[in-house]
């Protein structure tokens, strides 16, 4: 594990497609296009980028580790099947 700055913020994750879409959505695009599929429990929820981030408390609440997907629009980017 290594750790990553994205959007001013440290967090502990796997360097490579995670981190390449954040950076992206955040700073080359629409972030509200973005959503974020995260284990909650027994259930994946699915917010908006931006959201995603106000609720993990920029990955102190919730780790990049529980995210399952992100997708922009209808189009899968990163899938954790996808590894």
């Amino acid at each position: 594990m290594a750790k990553i700055f994205i959007c001013g913020i440290n967090c502990v994750t796997r360097k490579g497609a995670v981190a390449e879409i954040l950076s992206k959505a955040l700073y080359h695009d629409e972030s509200d296009r973005y959503y974020v599929g995260y284990i909650d429990f027994d259930k994946i929820i699915e917010v908006t980028l931006p959201e995603f981030l106000k609720l993990s408390e920029n990955f102190e609440a919730i780790p990049a580790t529980r995210i399952t997907y992100i997708k922009k629009d209808n189009k899968m980017l990163y899938s954790r099947s996808n590894r």
